[in-house]
Formats: C-alpha cells, structure tokens, sequence
C-alpha cells in the first residue's frame, strides 16, 4: 500500500506573463489572468516576468520587491496586491510596496533590507533582457508555446487566445 498520489502524466503549460507593477494595463489585465489560474489549476504554470518601463518611477522598485515575495513565498498574491493599488503606487512610491508586504503578513523590514541591497536586481534585469530579445516593447505581454501575445494594445480577446493555445498544448501533451 503506498500514499502517494499518481504522478501527473503531462506537465502543466507555461505561460510567461511580460508584466509591470506600476502599469494601469497590468492591472486591468488581473480578471484574465484569475480566470486563467481557475479554469487551468495545476495544468498552468504563471510565471511573473518582470518589464519595469522608464516611463513608470516606481516599477523597478516594484519589480525586485515582488521577487521578494516570491522569496517570501506568497509572488502572485503580492503582485495582483500591488497591481491593484497602481495609482497609489505612482502616487505615493515605495511606501505602498512595504504596506503591501506587511497586510500580506509578509516581513515588510526585510522587503525594505532588499530594496536597498538590490540582492533581487540580477532577476529583474535578466526578465527586462529576456523581454527585450524577445520582441516586448510593452506589458502585459504573454507568452505561451513560443508565441508572443500583446495584451499592451489590447486585452480584447487575448483570453481566448490564451486558452485555445493551452487547449492544444494540453490535448498535444496528453496525447502522447
């Protein structure tokens, strides 16, 4: 007799989201990635890409403060947190990003300690030049079974897109 549980057959789909915490498109673009996250489950793997635009203050910081959640071990809820809150953020700055940390029951002092010692800049920077080779100019972009969808011009009908390319790399998975 044995308690573990069958191994999963295929593995889950990953989908890459090209995402910026400052970014009012980011923020609009949370209902698609929640219902991606409830219709897919485990068959999904989100992975937050961070793209910090110039034109955003306070992204960069945003973006080495969500690897410190992921650090933390809560990313996505920190990130769907501060996405929530981006007008605040571009308001107020850095402040939200520790406010953020502390309702999450995350520990805010050492987000502030990674903020000035930079340690999660290399993950950031490595994301923004992976975009850029990629061909990101804007967020959210995503990416999933190598192609690259533009949810910065519009989020209209990029769900859809979404699930019908996981739905085939699903079907393609399980078919094997």
């Amino acid at each position: 007799m044995s308690d573990s549980t069958p191994e999963r057959t295929t593995e889950p789909v990953v989908l890459d989201v090209w995402c910026e915490l400052q970014c009012p498109d980011c923020h609009a673009a949370l209902d698609d990635v929640r219902a991606l996250r409830a219709r897919y489950g485990d068959r999904m793997e989100l992975r937050l890409r961070h793209f910090p635009l110039e034109k955003h203050r306070h992204a960069y910081a945003a973006a080495q403060a969500a690897e410190e959640a992921v650090a933390q071990g809560k990313g996505w809820a920190y990130a769907e947190a501060v996405l929530s809150r981006t007008a605040e953020l571009a308001s107020r700055g850095e402040p939200v990003l520790l406010e953020v940390a502390a309702e999450l029951g995350l520990d805010a002092e050492e987000f502030d300690t990674a903020l000035i010692d930079g340690r999660h800049l290399l993950i950031v920077d490595a994301d923004q030049a992976e975009g850029q080779a990629i061909g990101v100019t804007g967020t959210p972009t995503y990416v999933i079974g190598g192609e690259r969808l533009d949810g910065g011009k519009s989020q209209e009908g990029l769900r859809g897109r979404i699930e019908e390319i996981a739905d085939r790399l699903l079907a393609g998975a399980a078919g094997n």
